[in-house]
């Protein structure tokens, strides 16, 4: 079965804060830094994890992660000659661009496919008028906006900006605007998510860092929304060691094919037709 896992981070390691990176940095992770050495290392490894195609995870966060303007360049040549199967996703904050919406055109003109949104690590709401003009240009060219929802463990990050709520606001005001909820809420803010989800048509559900045998526990109606969920992983995130291995406990579950295949390849193939 076809594989795209919509959520990978491959990130310039020589950017990461030295706290962050010791939370990532581990003995399951000894083979990251290799790994994402360069593009053709990343794909051996997909290869041998069984997955075909990934977006390329990269945000600006210097204050909580160290990631400056600067990955939405690196993330863009990293995969320049691999864009069928490496899909560069990348960011912008209002603090750290002098013009959002100058920013958004130039990078999306890079060949960026999804924009990502991490409120506890950019200290910013998704509803914040700032990124307005960001949705507007990502509403106009079909180009996905990923939001991180739900708490994160890294040192500084704010999580009173977990909560997804807010982003109910940019899903009424951007109807058209594709939108994807990270972790799905996790772990804390599960029933927000499935109902942003449910309520809105533009609204989709990513499952990643969420132990799929956890899936039950996290997103127990799963089964409503299967039209809607997209599969990611989180690698390299704490706890998530083994890409096969997510893959097959998600098999494990008995969902079914029909609703395996929308999840694992369907739903995100269709997510990046423009």
């Amino acid at each position: 079965m076809r594989v795209f896992d919509i959520h990978l981070h491959v990130q310039p390691w020589s950017m990461v804060r030295a706290d962050a990176l010791a939370m990532i940095d581990d003995a399951s992770h000894r083979d990251a830094r290799a790994v994402i050495s360069n593009a053709d290392s990343v794909l051996r490894f997909l290869d041998e994890n069984g997955v075909e195609r990934a977006c390329c995870i990269n945000y600006v966060a210097p204050e909580v992660m160290g990631f400056t303007p600067e990955v939405n360049d690196w993330i863009a040549n990293f995969t320049r000659d691999h864009r069928d199967r490496l899909l560069p996703v990348g960011s912008v904050h209002p603090r750290h661009a002098r013009d959002p919406r100058a920013e958004t055109v130039r990078i999306l003109d890079l060949g960026i496919r999804m924009i990502k949104i991490h409120p506890p690590h950019q200290k910013l709401a998704p509803n914040d008028p700032q990124l307005g003009d960001v949705y507007r240009e990502c509403e106009a060219r079909g180009v996905p906006v990923m939001f991180h929802t739900g708490t994160s463990v890294f040192p500084r990050a704010r999580n009173v900006f977990a909560d997804p709520m807010p982003i109910d606001d940019v899903a009424v005001d951007f109807p058209k605007l594709k939108i994807v909820l990270a972790h799905a809420g996790r772990p804390l803010y599960g029933e927000t998510a499935f109902f942003l989800t449910r309520r809105h048509p533009n609204v989709h559900l990513d499952i990643s860092g969420i132990p799929p045998k956890s899936l039950p526990k996290y997103v127990p109606r799963l089964g409503e929304i299967a039209d809607k969920v997209l599969w990611g992983t989180d690698w390299p995130a704490p706890g998530v060691t083994s890409l096969r291995k997510n893959i097959d406990d998600f098999h494990a579950l008995g969902l079914g094919e029909d609703v395996e295949k929308k999840i694992l390849w369907e739903n995100a193939t269709r997510l990046f037709e423009t």
